[in-house]
């Protein structure tokens, strides 16, 4: 059951990401982002109302959001700057750049998820992971290759840094959920996955508030004018159902974080068909080399992590 949410998770956070470049491409990316975690919170703000205050409405529903303390708030909050900061940099680098380039350098973070369990839990990678990671390293060589005949330079291109910030961050923050939602005889806290998910959606609003009116608005007039347009409405839509489908997933018993963070990075095919057949973009043979290394890469994860 979760491997096919992971998934569906995957074919979602896929259509999320063209809805993202559709609505930020010559668009001002502070209040498309803004209104992504606005849309967000409205979407679960009336599950936390109705657990709250709706009595036995929400009880044994899997949209119920039970009560948790302050220390967990203060977990959540956490949780919310370290999404938030991923967010700001990939929605930068993503109206720069060309999607064919994002979604390959997206679908690292399992392996930088890997490290980061290396270095922080002090886990061992085995030789099936080693290859996965060696091959993800060659892809991303390959990749600035073809970044050089779109001029696009890896090592001097701060879009591409962005991205790749927003991959660490996004890592960082699959670390941490499975820090989150692991049982406490786990090493984890515990948190249900609708407070984890509700929660910092809302605190992600507030912050993005802040930086909307204290630095994006007495600028307005000097920067990238704000275009609404229809596409905006489906980002919210495609990442809540993906978060919420991921989130389930990992709730469930025989879950497994490192291939479920795997399979979601599937959405690059998503993205990368995208790019091919609507878009057109260049040098699209090159690429999807590229994008096949990075494939068979997470397939030799997904043996080593069996």
């Amino acid at each position: 059951m979760w491997l096919l949410l992971a998934f569906l998770s995957a074919a979602l956070l896929g259509c999320y990401d063209v809805f993202k470049k559709q609505s930020l491409n010559g668009n001002a990316v502070i209040p498309v982002l803004f209104l992504n975690t606005l849309f967000c919170s409205l979407i679960f703000l009336p599950f936390i109302v109705l657990s709250a205050f709706g009595g036995s409405l929400m009880e044994g529903s899997m949209f119920h959001v039970p009560m948790v303390g302050w220390e967990s708030h203060g977990h959540i909050v956490l949780k919310a700057c370290i999404v938030l900061s991923s967010w700001i940099l990939g929605y930068f680098g993503i109206k720069h750049l060309p999607i064919t380039f994002i979604g390959p350098i997206n679908a690292t973070r399992p392996v930088m998820v890997l490290i980061g369990a290396m270095l922080v839990f002090g886990e061992r990678l085995n030789l099936y992971q080693w290859i996965g990671v060696l091959l993800a390293i060659l892809s991303l060589f390959l990749l600035s290759r073809s970044g050089k005949k779109e001029g696009i330079d890896f090592a001097h291109n701060r879009w591409i840094f962005a991205i790749m910030g927003a991959a660490v961050l996004g890592a960082v923050s699959g670390l941490y959920d499975k820090y989150l939602m692991a049982p406490v005889t786990q090493g984890g806290i515990g948190l249900d996955r609708m407070v984890v998910q509700s929660w910092y959606n809302l605190y992600q609003c507030l912050m993005m508030g802040v930086v909307l009116l204290l630095l994006w608005w007495p600028k307005r007039k000097n920067t990238t004018p704000f275009q609404w347009r229809w596409t905006i409405i489906f980002i919210p839509i495609f990442l809540s159902a993906a978060d919420f489908v991921y989130f389930y997933a990992l709730s469930l018993d025989d879950a497994m974080i490192s291939i479920v963070s795997m399979i979601r990075r599937g959405s690059v095919l998503v993205t990368f068909l995208f790019g091919a057949l609507v878009v057109k973009e260049k040098n699209i043979k090159s690429k999807a080399f590229d994008l096949l290394l990075i494939l068979i890469g997470m397939v030799f994860l997904y043996l080593g992590s069996r």
